[in-house]
């Protein structure tokens, strides 16, 4: 409540909180609560328990059994210590904060996101190992005009009103060209206490990437990964564009991904996955190996939706088998360069369209499995690893969802309750895209047969 009491301090302003709950897919879902109704803030607030079991478009998948079967239940939803920020869409009037579901006797609820990624987080803490993770989160800025074909298209240049069809990887000219809308979104930033880490223009029209400083409280660095994603919807609507974190909304154009950076450290700091001479030390092969043996396993929860599986292309700027490497952006796992403190695994393969707590979940449990069982990794790959022989990733969202449910290891490391449901509510959502007849379908068999 001493958070609270301070935060209203400093922003007499506010009208409004948004108590927000992170469904299974990394989407916000919350109420609008007058500040009147402050003791909600101690308290916390209900939500049913089936919103674990919501689809994309937010309905709920009844044979995940979360929902009429068990009566719609509510439980106790708590505010998370540190999450308390002002909104993005509206900092002077609204205020947001993050919930966490209990489950019935108070503790809690494993199937919850959050809860999994704090699980895989304290194991390796009581082998005194400390993950230190940072994010790196790709967009798609978006005119709110489609296109004379009615399809997307990127905005134009708010200093030259000129839309550009081509991009300048790391180009500082298509910074300046938003600059008023990435300053805003830093002095929100700044207001949320979000430690951003620069912005980069991306390999394609109104693509941005903006990074995350890494810390080593796990569930921070996902929490603010989330709250950046709300920060970028609400900067981009204030300047008449829209912002998307789907993982391929352009056919020709890149995908948008979730880096994650990973190190381990000691209880003294020290990183641990370089050895005294400064090479790779032996915790780093096996988190790698671990890494690389799951991969093919936990696809479905790093490209969650239809969508994520067209980024998968070559040519594109994306891994497509389970590699890794040093210093090499076509593998899936990159040692970066770098001196012996900074020596760290970039895990490259997730879409921006996940939630992060299962892609840091699913990293964590690659990295204990690694460990755990002293696997050994296959020799980094030098060159170009989009070309290279190796374990590849299931292309097909039937064909992730097959290897994910077939997986026993990710079963033991993320629950097998939640593995069940997120399972069902993932092939419902194939199932139901897969019964809609497309305009594609229509113009090449309508008349044809």
């Amino acid at each position: 409540m001493e958070e609270a009491i301070a935060f209203f301090q400093h922003n007499p302003d506010l009208q409004y909180m948004d108590m927000l709950l992170p469904d299974m897919n990394g989407i916000l879902r919350g109420k609008r609560i007058p500040i009147g109704s402050l003791e909600k803030l101690e308290k916390g607030c209900y939500f049913p328990v089936s919103v674990f079991a919501l689809d994309i478009n937010g309905n709920t998948v009844e044979e995940a059994g979360l929902g009429q079967d068990l009566g719609e239940p509510d439980h106790r939803c708590v505010p998370i210590s540190g999450t308390l920020m002002p909104a993005a869409s509206d900092p002077e009037r609204v205020g947001q904060m993050l919930l966490t579901m209990l489950d019935d006797d108070e503790t809690p609820l494993a199937i919850e996101p959050r809860n999994i990624l704090k699980r895989q987080w304290e194991a390796l803490k009581a082998h005194g190992i400390y993950p230190v993770v940072a994010v790196e989160l790709e967009f798609y800025l978006i005119d709110r005009e489609r296109d004379e074909d009615g399809r997307i298209q990127p905005p134009c240049s708010p200093v030259t009103q000129r839309r550009d069809i081509g991009a300048q990887v790391y180009s500082v000219d298509n910074l300046n060209d938003f600059d008023d809308f990435l300053q805003e979104v830093n002095s929100v930033a700044e207001q949320q206490g979000l430690p951003l880490d620069g912005a980069v223009a991306e390999a394609a029209p109104g693509q941005f990437e903006i990074n995350l400083r890494h810390t080593d409280d796990v569930l921070a660095a996902c929490d603010q990964a989330l709250a950046l994603k709300r920060l970028i919807h609400g900067v981009a609507e204030r300047h008449e564009m829209e912002a998307t974190f789907m993982a391929k909304p352009y056919p020709d154009q890149a995908g948008s991904g979730m880096h994650i950076h990973i190190s381990i450290v000691d209880e003294q700091g020290n990183n641990l996955f370089s050895d005294a001479e400064g090479d790779d030390s032996p915790l780093l092969l096996h988190a790698v190996a671990g890494m690389i043996d799951l991969l093919p396993s936990s696809i479905a929860l790093l490209a969650p939706n239809v969508n994520s599986y067209r980024r998968f292309q070559p040519g594109m700027y994306v891994p497509l088998h389970a590699s890794w490497g040093h210093n090499n952006r076509t593998v899936a796992l990159r040692i970066p360069c770098g001196d012996r403190q900074d020596r760290r695994i970039e895990h490259r393969v997730a879409g921006a369209d996940a939630n992060p707590y299962l892609v840091v979940a699913t990293v964590l449990a690659a990295l204990q499995h690694g460990l755990d069982n002293r696997l050994q990794p296959p020799p980094p790959v030098v060159g170009n690893g989009l070309i290279v022989e190796g374990d590849s990733f299931p292309f097909r969202m039937s064909d992730a969802l097959t290897a994910f449910a077939e997986c026993d290891v990710l079963k033991r490391y993320l629950g097998e309750e939640f593995c069940h449901i997120y399972y069902v509510c993932k092939n419902d959502e194939l199932l139901q895209f897969e019964r809609h007849v497309t305009e594609l379908e229509l113009n090449w068999i309508l008349k044809t047969t």
